[in-house]
């Protein structure tokens, strides 16, 4: 019999997931993801199933949340932006600046205007002398031009100069977003370049690991709309994947729930991703899905992508107080798991004076070549010294400032984390979790409330008490949940953009909470009851600690199917590759019907020969691109958008239409002994 392998990497755990031909889950393993070698983490997972079956492989699918971590915690590789033809004013809307600083963003001459025509030649010399100055310093080069989806001219020349100039990847704008907006469109291909060190690293972790256990077979990995692509394809388009992890996840809730209309939740460390399912497929959003405060061009579930999770920094906020998230720190508990020497530092902590860096470990998180290789000495140093294990902050302070400045440098640039109080703590400490070390926990709950008190002036919790400062911290993540459901609510019924829904769920959440306490109220004139009649589905390894307590307080019925907390991983393998091109047809002038494609646009007479053609150019490329990405065949959807209105005078009047071709197969699959297995799709309900 042929198995399939699902694995999913998350910030916290690495699951992995065994599927027979029959879709069944034969076995499940759920090990630490190790961020430093992703493949000591993906090695122990493959290490607790059972190696016969392993040698049965016939499909590896691999999903990650660490692209849409990237994105939600702003972090990244080095990258230069080239962008041709773009002014200021779209440059400072595109995000850049706040998201690489401006010495990554370069603007250079160039670009096209709405109808595919040249506004100013490209400065080959300028592009050139660019292309040198930062190659020695980025990972990767991310290329954007003006108009560059009706004519992709000036991008494929700065493409070809990277290419002739260095070995660094490099990306093009109308390679991944077919619409207008020239500014989301280069923050879509900046964070593209971003990720692809961190995919490469990744799908380097899984072949080896693979590779030392002879597993033999195609490696998938899933897209952020749940489709399935080869790794090549995911290499030339990371950001693709951006949401591949809630993705995986929403497929694998979906399956192991067997209901057809429910609403999702997976929470991880770093995130929680909210879904609504109906007739048993999550949607899709066109228009880019919000992920942290970003929203890039890709194609993907309609997911509600925020930084709330199981390893969420508790800290102080003015004027709410208290606040969790959207920055991932090391638990305490898990902290002093991996490292025991961490509990007596813990220990004395609790009878030192309060003040800010108690509670903070530095260790090492991801490394980075492109970034190591530009680390000035005194960083080169403490990066070395992380390499025995992780360094107390606090005593750095006092006893190394240059080490503890070099540190925070390196924590800012994403290559160290710090330790800090988390949920995942309080849940330890109130018995809710019990697979880390509970005694760090209990530690760092007394010092985080004292820390709280004298510095803040936050809570009235008895000293040396860590049962009420960590029930107030479960308390508060549940009603951030039950927030963040009703604001994915209000986004689902598109009636609000992002700000105006968390303006107005924080009033909803109240009125909407069975409250708590046991008190009797006068009676209500509103009475709002969230998600009536639709379930919620929890998954992922924290959610068993809050999501009881979210659905009583919200009135829902929740289902918490098995094996949920490996969801992403059995989601990972349930997907076929699916491959979508678009082009655009115009009429820029009356009687001209344009067609816009890879070589530059192709003007018609009439309007049928040019849909024409856009279908065949849409389906030759869709195809390739489904083949590439590794389907063993195809089959072509068209569909049509168009945006044409009826005049009194002129009649019917065409200004555009959106051609598109879906190319659709199951992946390759190596088949085992006598049986040519299918590809799981729905699985089996035992």
């Amino acid at each position: 019999m042929t198995y399939f392998l699902g694995i999913d990497t998350g910030g916290t755990f690495t699951d992995a997931v065994l599927i027979d031909a029959n879709k069944r889950i034969a076995a499940s393993a759920k090990s630490l993801t190790t961020r430093f070698d992703l493949a000591l983490g993906i090695a122990a997972s493959l290490d607790k199933l059972p190696a016969d079956l392993l040698a049965l492989v016939g499909l590896v699918s691999l999903s990650t949340t660490l692209t849409t971590n990237s994105v939600v915690e702003g972090k990244g590789s080095p990258i230069c932006v080239l962008l041709a033809g773009y002014d200021a004013q779209q440059v400072k809307a595109s995000g850049l600046l706040e998201l690489l600083g401006k010495e990554a963003v370069v603007s250079l001459p160039g670009g096209h205007d709405a109808g595919g025509a040249p506004v100013q030649e490209l400065d080959g010399v300028m592009s050139r002398e660019a292309i040198l100055r930062h190659a020695p310093r980025v990972s990767a080069f991310a290329i954007s031009a003006t108009f560059g989806v009706r004519n992709p001219e000036h991008e494929i020349k700065l493409r070809a100069l990277v290419e002739e100039l260095c070995d660094k990847p490099v990306t093009c704008g109308h390679e991944l977003a077919s619409s207008l907006g020239a500014p989301r469109r280069a923050m879509t291909v900046a964070l593209n370049a971003r990720m692809i060190s961190h995919v490469k690293a990744l799908i380097d972790s899984v072949q080896r690991s693979l590779h030392a256990r002879n597993i033999d077979a195609p490696l998938m990995m899933v897209k952020g709309d749940g489709t399935l692509i080869s790794i090549a394809s995911a290499l030339r388009r990371p950001v693709g994947t951006v949401l591949s992890g809630p993705a995986a996840s929403v497929l694998g809730a979906c399956a192991l729930s067997g209901l057809q209309n429910a609403i999702v939740a997976d929470m991880g460390g770093t995130t929680t991703d909210i879904a609504v399912v109906r007739n048993g497929m999550p949607e899709l959003g066109f228009d880019g899905a919000m992920i942290g405060h970003w929203r890039p061009m890709v194609e993907a579930v309609k997911v509600y992508a925020i930084g709330l999770g199981g390893d969420s920094e508790v800290r102080f906020q003015g004027g709410d107080g208290l606040a969790i998230g959207p920055r991932r720190v090391v638990p305490l508990s898990l902290l002093a798991h991996e490292h025991p020497y961490v509990l007596g530092v813990l220990e004395r902590q609790q009878h030192e004076t309060p003040h800010a860096s108690q509670l903070r470990f530095a260790a090492r998180l991801h490394a980075d070549e492109a970034m190591l290789a530009l680390l000035p000495q005194d960083e080169v140093d403490a990066w070395d010294r992380l390499a025995r294990g992780p360094v107390d902050v606090e005593r750095a302070n006092i006893e190394d400032r240059v080490l503890s400045k070099a540190l925070a440098r390196l924590e800012r640039k994403g290559l160290v984390i710090y330790s800090g109080f988390t949920p995942s703590d309080a849940a330890h400490v109130l018995g809710l979790s019990s697979h880390w070390n509970a005694d760090a926990a209990i530690f760092g709950a007394r010092i985080w409330a004292r820390q709280m008190r004298h510095l803040y002036g936050l809570g009235t919790w008895v000293m040396g008490d860590a049962l009420a400062p960590s029930r107030q911290v479960v308390d508060k993540m549940i009603d951030t949940i039950c927030q963040k459901l009703i604001e994915a609510g209000l986004n689902d019924a598109n009636q609000m953009n992002e700000g105006s829904a968390g303006k107005m769920a924080s009033l909803l959440t109240q009125m909407a909470l069975h409250h708590r306490s046991t008190e009797t109220s006068r009676t209500a004139v509103f009475n709002l009851q969230f998600a009536s009649g639709v379930p919620l589905v929890a998954v992922g390894a924290p959610a068993s600690s809050y999501y009881p307590k979210v659905a009583q307080s919200l009135g829902v019925q929740l289902l918490m199917p098995p094996h949920a907390n490996v969801a992403n991983a059995v989601g990972a393998v349930l997907g076929k590759v699916s491959q979508r091109v678009h082009i655009t047809v115009s009429q820029p002038v009356k009687g001209v019907f344009r067609v816009f494609t890879q070589a530059g646009p192709r003007d018609f007479e009439a309007l049928a020969p040019a849909i024409s053609l856009a279908q065949q150019l849409a389906g030759e490329e869709a195809t390739t691109r489904a083949l590439q990405a590794g389907a063993a065949s195809t089959e072509i959807v068209f569909s049509q958008s168009d945006n044409q209105v009826d005049n009194d005078i002129d009649g019917r009047l065409f200004f555009e239409a959106r051609v598109t071709a879906t190319a659709s197969g199951p992946p390759m699959v190596k088949a085992h002994g006598s049986t040519t297995a299918p590809f799981p799709g729905d699985l089996v309900h035992a």
